[in-house]
């Protein structure tokens, strides 16, 4: 299976990002595949996918016209538009050093039909090169009881910054150089 990554470019991108992240949230998948197979916290609506895209395009991965995969990248100046964002967009201020520049990855997904296929990977790969020489590492974090994508994170790169605790859960602050 021959798959492309690249950058966002058509509204219909932007809805099977939707789609495909309505599929894997918290809420609308069982306690066996949230163990199991992970699962996405944040819930965007089209309005702010298409506006953190017209400032830096999400990154995705196709299987012919299908978005099967997709890592989101969040420009800093979003920091205070996703209420649930804002305390790892303070966490980040507080940890790393005065004028890092960063991207921060506003969320990974992949179809469940085509994981352990090397698109994660890949996707973070497409990403790191799309982000140069603007941008020196990603940030982002992982909810500690989703040991499936902390593993996934760590496997390629993903260094820890700290453990925090934000509404109600405990955070992994991780980064990528």
């Amino acid at each position: 299976m021959e798959f492309v990554f690249r950058p966002t470019s058509t509204r219909r991108e932007l809805e099977q990002i939707l789609e495909l992240q309505q599929k894997n949230l918290y809420i609308n998948v069982s306690e066996e595949i949230k163990e199991k197979e992970g699962f996405v916290t944040v819930s965007h609506t089209y309005d702010i996918l298409e506006r953190m895209h017209r400032v830096f395009p999400h990154i995705v991965a196709k299987d012919g016209d299908k978005v099967v995969g997709y890592a989101l990248c969040m420009h800093p100046i979003f920091a205070d538009d996703i209420e649930v964002l804002r305390p790892m967009f303070a966490e980040i201020t507080s940890t790393l050093p005065n004028h890092t520049p960063y991207m921060a990855m506003g969320q990974i997904c992949i179809d469940a039909d085509y994981r352990k296929k090397g698109i994660f990977r890949k996707l973070y790969e497409t990403m790191k090169e799309m982000i140069q020489p603007q941008f020196s590492a990603i940030v982002t974090e992982v909810d500690v009881k989703n040991t499936r994508s902390l593993s996934a994170h760590y496997a390629v790169g993903f260094k820890d910054l700290k453990t925090y605790s934000s509404g109600g859960q405990d955070w992994k602050l991780i980064i990528l150089w």
